[in-house]
C-alpha cells in the first residue's frame, strides 16, 4: 500500500475499516455514528450547499465530510473512486436512485468485488411499497409493532422513532454490514445489504409472536398483557411531586420484595398473575404511588431487586450517579452526547471528532484515499 493510499490511524475494533456514507436523514447517519465510535473511517457525502448543522448534530460525529454534485460527471466519478476503495458503502435513497447515477452495485461490486454495499430503506428494494414515501410511524405501523403499544381504546401514541428508523433500522445495518464484511473478509466477496425498517422491526417483534402464539398475548386489546402496560407490576405511576416511578417487578420473588418494601400486605395482592384483577389492583397501586414525592420512592426503592427506578428527564439522566460512573453522557465540544457503545476491553471506541462542516475535508479526503 502506498503512502498516498495509507489508511488513517484509529482507535476500536473497528479502526482501518473505510466506509463510504452517501448523507442522509435518519437510520443512515446514526448507522455511521455507530460505526465510527468503533474506529471506522467514515467519509460522508454530501450536496453542495448543505447546512452546517454544528456541534449539536450528534449522529454526524466522527466522520469527515467531501461536498458532491452526483449529477456532475466529475464530481460522480471521484464518488465512484471512493467507492473503489472502500470496503463497504451505506446509503439511503430509495430503490433505483444510485443505479440512475450510475453507482448502483452492479458498477460498484464490478470493480471492487469486496465491496459491501449497505442500503437502507423503510419498504425494502423490493415489494409493492418499494417506491412509496414513508416515515417510521407507518413503518411500524404495518409490522403490527405499534398495533401493541399504548392506551386501549384510543389511537396509538407515536413512541418516538426509535422502534423504526433506529431498532429496526440503523442497528440492523449496522448488524448486516458487519456481518457481509465478515463474509468478505473470508472469501473476497462482497454483497449487497438490502436492509428495509420493515424488516428489522418484524424481527424485533419475535418475542411478541411467541407469547402471542403461545397463548400469552391478547391481541383484541392493548394495555392487556404483561409487557403492554397491562399488568399492574409492569407500569409507570405518578408520585405526589407530579414525577413518575417505573415499576417492572414480573418475577414473583422480585414481586414480593416490591410488596415487602412498600408494605402491600393484603392478601388481595396475592394473585400477582389474575388479569381480571389487574386494573383494580393498578388503581390501588397508583393511589399509594401518589402518597409520596419520587425522591422518597427512589431512595426506599433504587439498588434493591424491586425493579423500580424513577423515570428521568434527560438532564437528570445525564446527572445520575450510575450512568455518570459508568460515563454514558459526556460532552464534546460543550455538547453532552451518548457515549460510544457498546464497550470493549481491549479496543475501547471514541469520538474520533465532533461533527464536520460539510465539505470540509475534501483535500484530506482524497490526498489521504489516493484520489487526485
Amino acid at each position: 500500500m502506498s503512502p498516498q493510499t495509507k489508511r488513517t490511524s484509529r482507535r476500536g475494533p473497528l479502526a482501518s475499516l473505510r466506509i463510504v456514507e452517501f448523507a442522509g436523514l435518519g437510520p443512515v447517519p446514526f448507522c455511521g455514528m455507530l460505526l465510527g465510535d468503533l474506529g471506522a473511517q467514515i467519509v460522508r457525502i454530501d450536496r453542495p450547499g448543505t447546512p452546517d448543522g454544528g456541534p449539536a448534530e450528534i449522529t454526524s460525529r466522527g466522520r469527515r465530510s467531501i461536498c458532491l454534485d452526483l449529477k456532475d460527471a466529475k464530481d460522480r466519478a471521484t464518488a465512484l473512486a471512493l467507492m473503489t476503495r472502500a470496503d463497504a458503502i451505506i446509503e439511503g435513497f430509495r430503490p433505483g436512485v444510485m443505479e440512475k447515477l450510475g453507482l448502483g452495485p452492479d458498477i460498484v461490486l464490478r470493480d471492487n468485488p469486496a465491496l459491501v454495499y449497505g442500503r437502507m430503506t423503510g419498504w425494502g428494494q423490493t415489494g409493492p411499497l418499494a417506491h412509496s414515501a414513508g416515515h417510521d410511524l407507518n413503518y411500524i405501523a404495518l409490522t403490527g409493532a405499534l398495533y401493541a403499544m399504548g392506551e386501549d381504546n384510543t389511537p396509538p401514541a407515536p413512541p418516538l422513532n426509535l422502534v423504526g428508523d433506529y431498532g429496526g433500522g440503523a442497528l440492523y445495518l449496522a448488524f448486516g454490514v458487519m456481518a457481509a464484511l465478515h463474509h468478505a473478509g473470508k472469501t473476497g466477496q462482497g454483497q449487497v445489504v438490502d436492509c428495509a425498517i420493515t424488516d428489522g422491526v418484524a424481527s424485533l417483534m419475535a418475542p411478541i409472536h411467541w407469547l402471542k402464539q403461545s397463548g400469552m398475548w391478547d391481541t383484541r386489546h392493548r394495555q392487556a398483557n404483561i409487557l403492554d402496560g397491562g399488568a399492574f407490576f409492569y407500569a409507570c405511576y405518578t408520585c405526589a411531586d407530579g414525577k413518575f416511578l417505573s415499576i417492572a417487578a414480573i418475577e414473583p420473588h422480585f414481586y414480593q420484595l416490591l410488596r415487602d418494601k412498600i408494605g402491600l400486605d393484603d392478601k388481595k395482592w396475592d394473585d400477582q398473575y389474575d388479569r381480571a384483577r389487574w386494573p383494580q389492583l393498578r388503581a390501588d397501586l397508583a393511589k399509594i404511588i401518589a402518597t409520596k414525592p419520587r425522591d422518597h420512592w427512589q431512595a426506599l426503592l433504587e439498588g434493591t431487586d424491586c425493579c423500580a427506578v424513577p423515570v428521568l428527564s434527560l438532564a437528570e439522566a445525564a446527572a445520575h450517579p450510575h450512568n455518570q460512573a459508568r460515563q454514558s453522557i459526556v460532552e464534546m465540544d460543550g455538547i453532552s452526547q451518548p457515549a460510544p457503545a457498546p464497550r470493549f476491553s481491549k479496543t475501547p471506541g471514541h469520538i474520533a471528532n465532533p461533527p464536520p462542516k460539510p465539505g470540509a475535508d475534501r483535500d484530506a479526503i482524497l490526498r489521504d484515499w489516493g484520489i487526485e
